[in-house]
């Protein structure tokens, strides 16, 4: 996996400087371009290709707090390809009301009682968020015990945000 921020000679970060970042896009989206490579080897030009794809990989993903979020686990390698995450029993519990509740105006269609569900996800979700933002935020200023303990609770809150992104796009259906 390519490193992103190495490649942008930037610390590793959950919150980086996000002006600093597109400065690098656009100083290697010119830097990399293929139409200067034209005259060059076909070694060459496909070197160029590749780092031009890099640059606006690493772009999408460090431009954006939720890819990015994904990625800094994924590299520190708390992401696995296929894993069962398994969610807090309390938080589970917590969500089965909203779930039934999404269940029963499914039979029974009601805009306020949706809108009202909608809210509640909502709130929940923006309570993970600022939760994350807390442990993110001076995440480079910690020691690495300190660092890894973040790590395990973020990776924990980013499966819970997953699972509301879920019960929002279930929401969404059922209001139309």
């Amino acid at each position: 996996m390519t490193d992103y921020f190495a490649f942008y000679g930037l610390p590793l970060s959950f919150n980086p400087d996000t002006a600093l970042i597109k400065q690098k896009f656009y100083e290697f989206s010119k830097k990399y371009h293929p139409d200067f490579y034209i005259n060059e080897s076909d070694e060459k030009q496909a070197e160029v290709l590749e780092l031009s794809t890099i640059n606006n990989k690493a772009y999408q993903v460090l431009s954006d707090s939720q890819k990015r979020l994904h990625y800094v686990l994924e590299l520190k390698g708390l992401l696995k390809e296929g894993e069962n995450y398994v969610l807090p029993q309390s938080f589970l519990m917590e969500m089965m009301d909203i779930n039934e509740a999404l269940m029963d105006l499914q039979f029974d269609p009601d805009a306020v009682k949706l809108e009202n569900l909608k809210k509640d996800v909502e709130k929940v979700e923006q309570g993970l968020s600022k939760e994350i933002l807390l442990l993110t935020d001076s995440f480079e200023d910690k020691t690495t015990v300190e660092q890894d303990n973040i790590l395990l609770v973020v990776k924990d809150l980013y499966y819970r945000t997953k699972y509301l992104l879920r019960l929002q796009e279930s929401i969404a259906k059922a209001s139309h």
